[in-house]
């Protein structure tokens, strides 16, 4: 069995910013343990100062009741303890026997055959698919979390934190991942998963501790919660977990999207003969795994991204078919075409970071004003409006809205778009990295803009929201519309299958 470990009134600082606060935490030899907690609750922290990667301000850490000092990776390693991030630490030209050795004292001279047994061997006992051969460059992103958790288990670790691990797999991916979790737990490994996901922490864990603003607020039996006391937990206050979804109603196509194909800086194909239409008061999701053309398709609809030719995107504007290929956004705009862009990267692509609310609202409307004189009455007014009606926290309009919190940015960037009754709207992870109470906000406000009659194509990652608020979900793989299918009647297998649609068919056709 493995290691008791304790954290003892641990706290820790960045400048001004409380991350952990006295955080006492239990965690047992052989256990799923969830840490739970809305975005910059203090979870990573926690378990970095865990890992080696921060030291703790305050407090102490036991392992077996003896106090440790873990002041690097390699101490935490020493303990038994490792971390596989978010952001994989893989070296893309190695193998995945390369990576998983690298940094170990192997001898001077690698005996290969031997890593490669010990790799399989590792991979066998858990229920992993890995070919130690494999470049890390030809890996999908399930094969590269593998391939850092067999790196972990190859170092002889056996307290496994994981930072988010489903993020961006599909349902069947998710699923197989448990299963190894499962067979790990079976063999006496602890693992600890750092998550906002509730579904797998109701599905996985053996205990869920919750983290509210960097404190230690409940610890619960997973056997014993429900998704209404975790969230309540989370949010420390009684949340409604509920998207009430607009039937669309006055369909008119207002979009018309054929043979669409584009090509990013380095010559590779982005989008691939993309098809597909969007009506008024419909929202459409854009589903796929990360990098399969989400960000090309938005940026080639508001005339960001060139297009190939035989490509067409076909915009209903009253009576008339507008063609948006070949147009820059400003002369989408001079067309009378009222299209709103949130993207995903919200401080450097949607808003400017030194300006406040009032200064963004004016970046819409300064060609209104005539000669060289900026007409800030308008914006102004727009500014307050978004401010009270979105409830955004700031100490002013005129405060730089990189100051503001993740979820005020994205209110403040959705509210000025919105501002605009646009008639196409096009959204890029609208809710990510938000807390519960601001996400359904924004799921309520797109809700909305359907009653209103605009036309609604929404990129997401979390497969439950999309089966929610959409009314169809577009899937992309490879670039290529894998399928379309009715939000109402499909479910996440049928989705997360045809993410995967295109990547199998090659693997299929090479073997």
């Amino acid at each position: 069995m493995g290691n008791r470990i304790r954290l003892h009134h641990i706290s820790k600082r960045f400048g001004e910013v409380l991350a952990n606060n006295d955080v006492n935490l239990t965690i047992l030899p052989g256990e799923i343990l969830s840490l739970l907690g809305e975005n910059g609750s203090g979870k990573t922290t926690l378990m970095n100062m865990l890992s080696g990667i921060y030291f703790p301000d305050a407090g102490r850490i036991t392992i077996n009741h003896e106090i440790v000092r873990i002041s690097s990776p390699a101490d935490a390693f020493a303990h038994g303890i490792g971390m596989v991030h978010q952001h994989f630490k893989l070296v893309d030209t190695f193998t995945a026997a390369e990576n998983i050795i690298l940094g170990l004292r192997e001898g001077f001279f690698i005996n290969k055959k031997s890593v490669n047994e010990k790799i399989t061997a590792i991979a066998a006992r858990y229920g992993f698919h890995i070919d130690p051969n494999k470049k890390v460059y030809d890996m999908s992103v399930s094969e590269k979390q593998t391939v850092e958790i067999v790196k972990l288990l190859y170092r002889g670790v056996d307290t496994l934190i994981l930072d988010e691990p489903t993020a961006v797999l599909t349902p069947q991916e998710i699923d197989h991942l448990f299963n190894v979790l499962r067979a790990m737990r079976k063999d006496g490994k602890t693992i600890v998963i750092i998550t906002h996901k509730l579904n797998e922490v109701l599905s996985l864990s053996d205990r869920v501790a919750v983290l509210r603003k960097g404190e230690l607020v409940n610890l619960f039996d997973t056997k014993d919660a429900t998704e209404e006391l975790l969230t309540d937990a989370m949010v420390g206050e009684h949340v409604v977990l509920h998207i009430d979804r607009a039937e669309p109603s006055k369909r008119k196509q207002r979009i018309i999207v054929s043979h669409l194909t584009t090509y990013n800086e380095e010559h590779v194909k982005t989008l691939d003969d993309v098809s597909f239409d969007c009506y008024t008061g419909e929202m459409v999701g854009i589903a796929g795994i990360g990098g399969s053309g989400q960000k090309a398709l938005l940026e080639a609809i508001s005339g960001l991204q060139k297009c190939e030719p035989g490509s067409s995107i076909m915009f209903s504007n009253g009576d008339l078919m507008e063609e948006l290929v070949g147009k820059s956004p400003k002369e989408i705009k001079d067309l009378g075409v009222r299209l709103a862009f949130v993207p995903e990267d919200r401080l450097g692509m949607g808003l400017v970071g030194n300006f406040g609310m009032m200064g963004n609202m004016l970046l819409r409307s300064y060609e209104n004003g005539k000669g060289p004189i900026l007409h800030t009455k308008e914006p102004t007014q727009t500014a307050k409006e978004v401010k009270e009606g979105l409830s955004v926290l700031t100490p002013s309009i005129d405060t730089p809205v990189r100051t503001l919190s993740g979820g005020n940015v994205q209110k403040v960037l959705l509210g000025r778009e919105i501002a605009t009754s646009p008639r196409l709207l096009l959204t890029a992870y609208a809710t990510r990295g938000l807390d519960i109470n601001t996400s359904y906000l924004i799921y309520n406000i797109l809700n909305e803009q359907k009653k209103n009659e605009a036309a609604i194509l929404y990129v997401g990652e979390d497969l439950d929201v999309l089966l929610a608020l959409t009314d169809r979900i577009v899937v992309l793989c490879d670039g290529k519309v894998s399928g379309i299918v009715d939000s109402r009647t499909t479910d996440k297998k049928t989705v997360g299958q045809l993410m995967a649609k295109f990547e199998k068919q090659e693997e299929q056709a090479h073997e």
